[in-house]
């Protein structure tokens, strides 16, 4: 009987034990779903992305949650060194921080030469380097096709990174530019001069004034077109 007793007190704290164990939250559990969180809001990224989550206080005591959500606090971004926030809310809530590092190794656009400012870009003047985009400043280029035909604002040496705001649109339309004027409506075309009020990128909304004195408004185009439908 004191044998039976023994064994029967011995497995309620077994019992008592796992259950207490089964209530708490795992660190390791609360950083897989803060890596799984990068990896989703990562994904489309250039290049090659690696993520790298600091491990939680193994000494952590978080009660068990059936739904632990990730989310980045206000000012964090998915972008080098980072903080992700996971927390829970049913049924004890709970906030837990960690830190985490994303890199983006990625090809982008360098200076293969020496660029004068207010020069326009060709495809010469272009170089490609593999690096971590997220230690590189906001902006960067990665692709060659968003910077020739540009126009350099500020003087560069060979191997500068281009940024987006070190470029600036060659106008297709210039203010004070001849320009043809194409009036397009349904089954017509009709073509005649006119003169640019304003300078306009290609794309881009522009005034114009045509021969006979009339204001109208338009698309230009590159070529000195400014299209106006009907």
């Amino acid at each position: 009987m004191k044998t039976l007793l023994a064994l029967l007190l011995f497995s309620l704290v077994h019992i008592a034990a796992a259950q207490n164990d089964g209530g708490r939250q795992g660190p390791a559990a609360v950083r897989q779903v803060a890596e799984q969180f990068l990896q989703a809001q990562t994904r489309g990224l250039p290049g090659h992305v690696s993520i790298s989550v600091n491990k939680l206080d193994p000494r952590l005591d978080l009660a068990a949650c059936a739904a632990p959500q990730a989310f980045m606090p206000t000012g964090s971004r998915v972008w080098g060194k980072t903080t992700v926030g996971v927390r829970c809310t049913v049924p004890t809530p709970w906030t837990v921080y960690i830190q985490a590092k994303v890199s983006v190794v990625a090809a982008y656009i360098v200076t293969a030469a020496p660029l004068a400012q207010g020069q326009i870009v060709s495809a010469t003047d272009l170089a490609t380097m593999q690096g971590d985009l997220t230690t590189l400043p906001a902006g960067i280029i990665t692709d060659a096709t968003q910077a020739i035909g540009r126009t350099v604002t500020m003087s560069l040496q060979a191997g500068t990174a281009l940024r987006q705001d070190s470029l600036r649109s060659v106008p297709a339309v210039q203010q004070g530019q001849t320009v043809r004027l194409v009036s397009i409506g349904p089954g017509f075309q009709v073509s005649s001069e006119g003169q640019a009020l304003t300078s306009a990128g290609e794309g881009q909304l522009v005034q114009a004034r045509t021969q006979a004195g009339q204001m109208i408004r338009g698309i230009a185009k590159a070529g000195g077109i400014v299209e106006v439908s009907y």
